[in-house]
């Protein structure tokens, strides 16, 4: 995995998650330590709106240091990022309180993706029903129509 397909692959993760309600500014770099993955991206909540960019960021709350391996588990939720900071699999650097706010944007991530699918479901089920309903009345006017 390159830089860019790490890069898109998490900024995929991040975005779509509703921080509309995180009004405080929160900026954290991810410094990823890979051969070839490796680089620096960050993450902002500016104004109740996320951003996910392919730089570094100098006026940052914190930093996040890991590998790739665990930055894809800790952003798909398969890894709780306090848990993966106390396996030493996670270095943060800066204001460790705000650094904390991480898990929540990723809930917050996890919460959205969670409702789209019961979304999806739901939809799902509705043109299942007027699916049948339309086969039925079609049906039933096909057998009138032979009758």
């Amino acid at each position: 995995m390159t830089y860019a397909d790490l890069f898109y692959e998490i900024k995929g993760k991040f975005m779509g998650a509703d921080v509309s309600d995180i009004h405080e500014h929160l900026a954290f770099q991810f410094n990823i330590e890979d051969e070839e993955a490796g680089g620096a991206f960050y993450v902002e909540v500016k104004d109740g709106v996320l951003y996910v960019e392919p730089y570094e960021y100098y006026d940052r709350d914190a930093i996040f240091i890991c590998s790739a391996e665990v930055l894809l588990k800790i952003a798909d939720g398969e890894m709780d990022p306090i848990a993966a900071f106390t396996e030493q699999k996670l270095r943060v650097e800066g204001n460790i309180d705000k650094a904390l706010r991480l898990k929540e944007i990723i809930e917050l991530k996890k919460g959205a993706a969670q409702e789209k699918s019961i979304a999806k479901k739901a939809a799902d089920k509705v043109v299942n029903k007027v699916v049948k309903t339309v086969a039925k009345k079609a049906a039933a006017k096909e057998t009138k129509k032979n009758s």
